[in-house]
C-alpha cells in the first residue's frame, strides 16, 4: 500500500476521532474537533497531490478516496444536527445523495469498472467542508469565550449563513451536472447508431452492397449518354 492511500484511511480514522471529540462533554471538545476536521480535510489534498505527483494513482485510492470524503462529511453533518447547526432535512439530503453516488460506484465496480471523483463532486465536498469548518468556527469561538449566543452577529451568522451553499446548492449542481453529462454521453451515441443505420438502409435502395461495379455501370451510362 502506497502512501497516498495510508494517508485516505488516516483521514478515516480521523473522521472517528472528529465524531469522539465533537459529541463529548469535556472542555475544549467542539475546538479539538475543528482541529481534527482541519487535519482531515488537509489530507484530502495531500494523498491526491501524492498520487498525481508520484504517478501512483490506484483503483483503490480511486474508489476509496471518495468514499471517506462522503463518510467524513455525512458523519459531521449528522453530529451537527443535535447541535442545531443544520436542520434535519438537509443532512438527510445530503447524506442520501452521498450513499445513492456510493451505491453507483459499488455497482460499478461489481462489473469491473471504477468511477473517479468528477471535478464538479470534489467542488460539491469542498463547499460542504467549508460549512462545516464555518459551524465548528462559531461553536469554538463560543467555547474559548470570544462570543456567546446572544451576540448579535454570531446569533445571524449562525441562523442565516452556512447551508444554502455548502449542501443543498452542490447538491442541485451535482444532480444537473450528472444529468448533463449522461444526456452528452448518450446523443452522440445515439446519432452514430441512427446514422449507421441510415447509411446502411440507402446502400441497400441503391444495391451498393449487392455489386459495388453496379455504380460504376451507371455512372458510365450517364456520361456516355
Amino acid at each position: 500500500m502506497n502512501w497516498a492511500n495510508r494517508i485516505t484511511l488516516g483521514r478515516l480514522a480521523l473522521t472517528a476521532l472528529f465524531v469522539i471529540a465533537l459529541n463529548s462533554s469535556w472542555h475544549y471538545a467542539r475546538t479539538t474537533a475543528l482541529v481534527i476536521f482541519l487535519i482531515a480535510g488537509l489530507t484530502d489534498f495531500i494523498d491526491g497531490e501524492i498520487a498525481r505527483r508520484y504517478g501512483i494513482i490506484t483503483n483503490f485510492g480511486k474508489l476509496m478516496d471518495p468514499l471517506v470524503d462522503k463518510i467524513m462529511v455525512a458523519a459531521a453533518f449528522i453530529s451537527l444536527v443535535p447541535l442545531k447547526a443544520v436542520p434535519a432535512w438537509a443532512a438527510t439530503t445530503v447524506v442520501a445523495r452521498d450513499f445513492l453516488i456510493t451505491g453507483l460506484r459499488l455497482m460499478a465496480t461489481a462489473k469491473g469498472r471504477i468511477l473517479p471523483a468528477e471535478s464538479l463532486g470534489k467542488q460539491k465536498t469542498s463547499w460542504q467542508m467549508i460549512t462545516i469548518i464555518f459551524f465548528l468556527a462559531l461553536l469554538s469561538i463560543v467555547e474559548l469565550r470570544y462570543a456567546n449566543e446572544t451576540s448579535t452577529w454570531w446569533a445571524r451568522a449562525w441562523s442565516e449563513a452556512g447551508v444554502d451553499y455548502g449542501g443543498v446548492d452542490g447538491l442541485l449542481r451535482s444532480g444537473l451536472h450528472l444529468a448533463k453529462s449522461r444526456t452528452d454521453r448518450a446523443r452522440p451515441i445515439a446519432a452514430i447508431k441512427y446514422g449507421a443505420t441510415a447509411k446502411g438502409r440507402e446502400k441497400s435502395e441503391h444495391g451498393e452492397n449487392r455489386n459495388p461495379l453496379s455504380n460504376c455501370k451507371r455512372v458510365t451510362g450517364v456520361l456516355d449518354a
